[in-house]
Parts: structure tokens; C-alpha cells; sequence
């Protein structure tokens, strides 16, 4: 007969193995992004401030015309060649700023080509004849070791100036990431805002009939490309949370019936147990340091908040109130945390210092408060508002100026870009009951799908990649 010590050691192993033979084929990385310096005049660099009437950009036309190549040469990262690949970046480009809501760009496909002169002495009035106000241009070159170099240009057609440029040098593999960065430049430089289109969201892809779903970790780029699963589904994975330095996924995985909560570091592919409960556990979230983790567990019919440090280790509970406690998320700063509680009588949200002390309720607009979740800027809490339907809504860290966001029959579990300009969330459909993923931007007004190839929940967007 096993003792109590021997058993739970045990059943650690166990535990242990079987998640280790959850996980599918290490996620891949690629090589390093390398910043260059290209050819061209000094920009000005990125504006600062930040965007308060976005209806003014909404109408600014930008041409992003295919990037030019100085010698078409075969590539890995396309098999027509680098003229080809400059086609696809340009596009990719294109998808995003048009998919963000706020510019009007105009692509590839329907512009000349610039020369590879032009790049960097733009024909200006091909571009003003065709009422572009911004004009976008790049080239990619192949090097003799395969890597890439991908330059991007911004320009003011009206003022004939340049405004910025920068360029990457990145494998073969990662060309979309170049596109990416791309992105960011102009999106940064014409809004003032910080960028988010090189980063990745992870999620739950859910499959199988509603009475016996089957749940795993996957990921893809911020645009829905790249798309790869990290779980086999073995083991059910719920609420994935990237760290603060995009290194690893923690996720909370229920190994035959019992909730443990994981590491995966996105480098090698190895995943590292942080705590195992035989009490229902939920929700784990990141601190801003990456040092502990946040989590709820029922214990006796009572459920509270705890941290835990990453490495594992004895928990501190930091609400001990009658109730459910759930859903915990700090403040970028580290000193406060947003939690969703029923202590009132039914859902509503509350902050607490992070030590567990000060613990205030600060939803009073009628309805329910649930899954909330802190603004990287700081600014504004996102959260799932129940009233009827559910919806995602955002207020400020004090309760006030509430804001529903989308209108959907059910939205929610809300996750911030890492910008803090747009939020993801999953959207449940009447009746059918298929879940995906959506974003919608502060407005409210500019709101879009996600592509997955299977249902999708539990959304979770990363930070920038470095």
C-alpha cells in the first residue's frame, strides 16, 4: 500500500507523463529578425501623441504596390522568386492596415509595379494621379546565405517626403514577419499608437460533439497565419496566457479529470508543472514580472484567488471571502488586481492591492461583470458584460465611463492587443453553438473574424515578438 506522500508522487508522474505525451511537435520560431539600415533619406521618425479623432484617418488612402526585387532570384520562401515573395509581403501589408479599420489601402493587385530605382525615388505622379495620400514601397533582396532583407518605405505623396523606413534581415521562414514589421512601422508612424501586428494569439481549438468536446493549444500569427496546434487533445487545455516576455505559454490543462497548471516555453518545446490540485482549479494568469501566477481553486465550497510563484512552490490565498473569486488579472504596474466576484449576490468586478488587501467592488451599471481583464496601457479594463446577452465592454480601472463594445448574442472572455487599442474575444452562436474568435476595435466600430480551421475560445494575445 503506497503512503499518502508516495501516492501524490505518484500520481505527480503520471500526471507528468501523460501531459508530456499531450504535446504535439515543438512550436517553431524560426531564426532572428535583424534590424538594418537601408538605403534612403533620414525620415523624420514616428509621430508622438496619440490618435483621438480616428475617423480622420479612416478615408487616408494608401498604395502599397507590389515590393520591388534588384535580381530575381530563387528563394525557400517562394518558388517564383523574390519578385513573387515581394508581391505576398505586399499584400500581407495591405490585409493588415485594411483588416485594422482604420486606413483605406489599396494593394498590389490593382497598382503598377515600381522599378527598384523607384523605391527610393518614388515617381510621384503615378502616385498623386491615383488620389494615394500615403504611398508604401519596399524591395526584398535574397542573400547568398538565403536570409532575406526586406526594406519598407513610407511616404507623403502630397509632400513628396519621405517619413520613415527600416528594413530586417529574417530566414527565409519568417519573410511574413518582415510584412508584420512592416506594418507596425507605418501603423506607428501614422497614428502615433505602439504596434501589435508582430505578435502571436493563442487559443483553445475546440472539435467533437458538444457532450464530449475535445480542447487544445494552438497558435498563429496576430492575422490567423502560421496556424499550429501544440496539443495533441489527449488533455482537455483551457484559458492560455502568454508571459510578459513572449517565452512561454501557461495554460491550465485537466490531465484524467484533475486540473494542473503548465509551462510551455515556446523555444523548446518542454513544458514544466507549476501546481496540481485535487479542488477544481481556474483561470491561471501571468504577474508583469513573470514571477507568479495568479489562479482561483474551490476548496469546501468556497472559491479564492491565489499566487503561486512560477517556479512552483506553496500558494497564497489572497481572498477569503464568502463566494466565487475568479479570474484574477494585475494591473501592468503589479500593484492592483481585477477580479470577478459573486460576494454581492450575483457577478461584478472588483480590484484588490496585490496583496490581497483593499478590496473594493467597481461595477454599478446594471447587469454582470465577468472575465475582466487590465489594459497593457493601463487605462481601461475590458470585461464581459452580462445583461441578456453577453457582450464585451470596457470601463476604467475606477468603474466609470462603462462602454459596450460589440452586440453579439454571446461575446466574450476579452484579451487586449498588445497595444491596447483592440481587444479579441470568442463569439458563441445561437443555437449552433460554434464558437470563434473576433476583434473589435475601442470604437466599437470596426470589428472582424479571425480565421481558425476549427471552433475557437479562450483567446489570448501575446506580446510584441522580440
Amino acid at each position: 500500500m503506497k503512503t499518502p506522500l508516495i501516492s501524490t508522487l505518484f500520481g505527480t508522474l503520471l500526471a507528468t507523463s501523460a501531459a508530456a505525451q499531450d504535446l504535439g511537435a515543438p512550436l517553431v520560431e524560426g531564426g532572428e529578425v535583424e534590424s538594418v539600415t537601408i538605403e534612403g533619406d533620414e525620415g523624420e521618425g514616428p509621430l508622438r501623441g496619440t490618435v483621438t479623432d480616428e475617423s480622420a484617418l479612416e478615408d487616408l488612402g494608401i498604395a502599397i504596390p507590389a515590393f520591388a526585387t534588384d535580381d530575381n532570384r530563387a528563394t525557400p520562401a517562394n518558388a517564383q522568386g523574390t519578385a513573387a515573395l515581394g508581391r505576398e509581403v505586399a499584400r500581407v501589408i495591405t490585409a493588415n492596415l485594411r483588416d485594422n479599420g482604420l486606413f483605406a489601402p489599396t494593394g498590389p493587385d490593382s497598382l503598377p509595379d515600381p522599378s527598384f530605382p523607384q523605391i527610393t525615388s518614388p515617381a510621384w505622379g503615378t502616385w498623386s494621379g491615383r488620389g494615394a495620400e500615403m504611398l508604401v514601397h519596399g524591395y526584398v533582396r535574397a542573400r547568398d546565405d538565403e536570409r532575406l532583407v526586406v526594406g519598407c518605405y513610407l511616404y507623403d505623396v502630397a509632400l513628396q517626403d519621405e517619413l520613415v523606413r527600416e528594413g530586417w534581415v529574417v530566414p527565409p521562414a519568417d519573410w511574413r514577419r518582415a510584412a508584420h514589421k512592416c506594418s507596425d512601422l507605418i501603423y506607428a508612424r501614422l497614428t502615433g499608437e505602439d504596434p501589435f501586428f508582430d505578435s502571436r494569439i493563442a487559443y483553445i481549438a475546440e472539435t467533437g460533439p458538444k457532450d464530449a468536446r475535445v480542447k487544445r493549444l494552438a497558435v498563429m500569427d496576430s492575422d490567423g497565419a502560421n496556424h499550429r496546434f501544440i496539443t495533441l487533445g489527449s488533455a482537455t487545455a483551457l484559458t492560455p496566457r502568454y508571459s510578459p516576455d513572449y517565452s512561454k505559454i501557461l495554460y491550465l490543462s485537466y490531465v484524467d479529470g484533475n486540473p494542473r497548471i503548465y509551462v510551455y516555453d515556446i523555444g523548446s518545446g518542454s513544458q514544466t508543472l507549476v501546481t496540481e490540485n485535487a479542488n477544481p482549479t481556474l483561470a491561471p494568469r501571468w504577474s508583469p514580472d513573470g514571477r507568479s501566477i495568479l489562479y482561483s481553486m474551490a476548496v469546501a465550497g468556497n472559491t479564492d484567488i491565489y499566487r503561486v510563484p512560477v517556479t512552483g512552490g506553496s500558494s497564497t490565498r489572497l481572498t477569503s471571502t464568502p463566494g466565487i473569486d475568479v479570474a484574477g488579472s494585475y494591473s501592468p504596474d503589479g500593484g492592483q488586481i481585477v477580479f470577478e466576484s459573486d460576494r454581492s449576490g450575483a457577478q461584478q468586478c472588483y480590484i484588490m492591492n496585490a496583496d490581497g488587501s483593499n478590496q473594493r467592488r467597481i461595477s454599478f451599471f446594471g447587469g454582470r461583470c465577468a472575465t475582466p481583464e487590465w489594459s497593457p496601457r493601463g487605462d481601461q479594463i475590458a470585461f464581459t458584460r452580462i445583461a441578456g446577452d453577453f457582450n464585451v465592454a470596457v470601463m476604467t480601472p475606477a468603474g466609470r465611463n462603462m462602454r459596450v463594445l460589440t452586440d453579439g448574442w454571446q461575446d466574450e472572455a476579452p484579451t487586449w492587443a498588445p497595444n491596447g487599442r483592440i481587444i479579441q474575444f470568442f463569439r458563441t452562436t445561437r443555437n449552433a453553438g460554434n464558437s470563434s474568435l473576433w476583434q473589435v476595435d475601442l470604437t466599437g466600430r470596426n470589428e472582424r473574424r479571425l480565421p481558425t480551421p476549427v471552433d475557437a475560445s479562450d483567446p489570448a494575445w501575446g506580446p510584441i515578438r522580440p
